[in-house]
């Protein structure tokens, strides 16, 4: 059985707690940010849980890590 290429795209969005659980970054974070409040910008900062709708399909595109 040959080996699953992992997406290259989602290898850099995506990490894997020790749980299983998938973690993303916040969207809105990269311009436009005048209009944006300071607490707003502060919440993209931090990374999230991906929601569960989701995570089987990332899952198939990182499968070693």
């Amino acid at each position: 059985m040959p080996k699953i290429k992992t997406h290259s795209g989602a290898k850099k969005r995506f990490k894997l707690t020790k749980t299983g659980k998938v973690i993303r970054a916040h969207a809105n974070h990269r311009h436009i940010l005048n209009k944006k409040t300071t607490k707003r910008k502060r919440g993209l900062r931090k990374t999230v849980v991906a929601d569960v709708t989701n995570v089987a399909q990332i899952k198939r595109l990182i499968p070693y890590k």
